[in-house]
C-alpha cells in the first residue's frame, strides 16, 4: 500500500511534466501534474501553470499551454540563465512572478526604498543560492543579483 502511494505522488508531482509531450490538453496535464500553485494569463492568450516549490523548495517548473489549453512547453525557472533574463528598469513585480512563480519571501532592507523579492534555488554546482529582485516603490525592478545561502551549520561554529 505504501508503494503504491508513493507511485502515485510520484505521477502527480511536478517531475512528471517531463514525460508529456507538447499538445497534451489542460486536464491530462492536472490528471499527470495535480493542481498548480497559481495559474497565469500569458500575453499570447495561453496561461502557464506554476508549479513552485517556494518558501523552503528551490525549484519550480512552468507549464504553459496555448489559448486552446493544449501544452506548448515546460520548464524549470529557477535558474541562473533564466535569472539573468530579469531586465531592470523594464521588468515589473508581475513580469518577475510571471515567470518564476510567488518568491520565497519578500523584505524590506534599510539601504533600500522597496521591497526585495527573494527566491531560493541550486545553482550548476548544486550550491544553496538566494536570487534578489529589487524593486523600486512603483514594483519596478531595479535591480537583480545571486547570493549564496549558507544552510549547513558548519560556517556557525566560528
Amino acid at each position: 500500500m505504501a508503494l503504491a502511494s508513493l507511485i502515485l505522488a510520484a505521477c502527480a508531482s511536478p517531475h512528471g511534466a517531463a514525460g508529456l509531450p507538447p499538445g497534451t490538453p489542460q486536464q491530462e496535464v492536472l490528471a499527470r501534474m495535480g493542481p498548480p500553485t497559481r495559474i497565469v494569463p500569458l500575453p499570447d492568450g495561453g496561461k502557464r501553470l506554476q508549479y513552485s516549490l517556494q518558501p523552503a523548495g528551490q525549484y519550480a517548473w512552468m507549464v504553459d499551454l496555448d489559448a486552446s489549453g493544449r501544452l506548448v512547453g515546460t520548464r524549470q525557472a529557477l535558474t541562473e540563465a533564466d535569472f539573468h533574463r530579469i531586465v531592470p528598469d523594464q521588468w515589473t513585480r508581475a513580469d518577475v512572478e510571471r515567470e518564476f512563480g510567488p518568491p520565497a519571501k519578500v523584505d524590506g532592507v534599510a539601504s533600500w526604498n522597496g521591497p526585495v523579492m527573494t527566491y531560493r534555488w541550486r545553482d550548476v554546482m548544486n550550491a544553496n543560492m538566494f536570487y534578489y529582485v529589487y524593486l523600486d516603490p512603483q514594483g519596478v525592478v531595479r535591480r537583480a543579483h545571486p547570493g549564496m545561502e549558507f544552510r549547513d551549520r558548519f560556517f556557525d561554529r566560528f
